[in-house]
């Protein structure tokens, strides 16, 4: 794609500007059902976790049960797998060709902003005096610790392996950074509200999907990059917890009412 104009695998040109809303219409439709299974995947995690976890509260509730760990730790090598693995690559191929060559659409910048509201979502729910498991000081270090785990695997990874985006703007495809911020803040919601409601879960993980969605409906990352990128941001958060004890022993963190909110 060159101002505004798009060319396909045969040679012929598509002006973005011309294009029907409905050929927009079919390119989600298509990558609905692709990412659809990485949905429904991660909201059964996400259902599972809070029936388990009312049924027993025995265990500190900031430690990780392993059986938590093996859909997230999936999608990820999912992502892994395909750049070794012809039909995964292949799937990936089948999925751009539906999504570009027969169905071109204009690009859209809501992945950008979309990548974030899973974890601003918390702060707002607490604001407006729905209160989750910690208050705010707590689950700041918790949600930056996420933030910096995440980003350091993920920029380690961009920079190691040679992977070039669909729409040949850069080489570092590998993982996508945008799912994991996403898939960061969903997993926060989650644990943060699990007590409350699965929904709250299923809420946060909706919207890291929709950011996966966008991702590949912009031409910016292969599927399998955006799977991997959603199961590094959970691994990420559910890592963030877990150190929190430590943190807090650490510092010597104590509870402040100013923070109560």
């Amino acid at each position: 794609m060159k101002n505004g104009v798009f060319f396909n695998g045969s040679g012929s040109i598509y002006n973005m500007s011309s294009v029907f809303d409905q050929n927009a219409v079919a390119s989600l439709v298509m990558i609905y059902r692709s990412i659809i299974c990485l949905l429904l995947v991660l909201i059964s995690s996400s259902l599972f976790a809070q029936t388990d976890n009312s049924v027993s509260r025995k265990y500190n509730e900031e430690n990780i049960r392993p059986v938590s760990l093996i859909m997230p730790a999936v999608v990820t090598a999912y992502g892994f797998a395909a750049l070794k693995w012809d039909a995964l690559k292949t799937f990936d191929g089948k999925v751009r060709k539906k999504v570009w060559f027969d169905n071109p659409h204009r690009l859209t910048h809501l992945d950008n902003y979309l990548q974030y509201s899973p974890g601003l979502a918390v702060y707002g729910l607490n604001a407006a005096g729905v209160k989750g498991r910690h208050n705010f000081r707590d689950r700041t270090i918790i949600y930056l610790v996420a933030n910096g785990i995440m980003g350091i695997t993920v920029l380690s990874l961009k920079k190691m392996i040679y992977a070039p985006r669909p729409d040949r703007s850069a080489n570092d495809g590998f993982p996508s950074g945008h799912t994991s911020t996403a898939f960061v803040g969903a997993e926060f919601m989650r644990q943060e509200y699990r007590d409350r409601s699965a929904w709250y879960g299923v809420a946060g993980y909706t919207l890291g999907a929709g950011t996966g969605f966008l991702r590949v409906y912009n031409d910016k990352h292969w599927f399998s990059e955006v799977v991997t990128g959603a199961g590094i941001g959970i691994l990420a958060t559910k890592a963030a917890y877990a150190l929190f004890p430590l943190i807090e022993r650490k510092f010597r963190l104590r509870k402040n009412e100013m923070f109560s909110w």
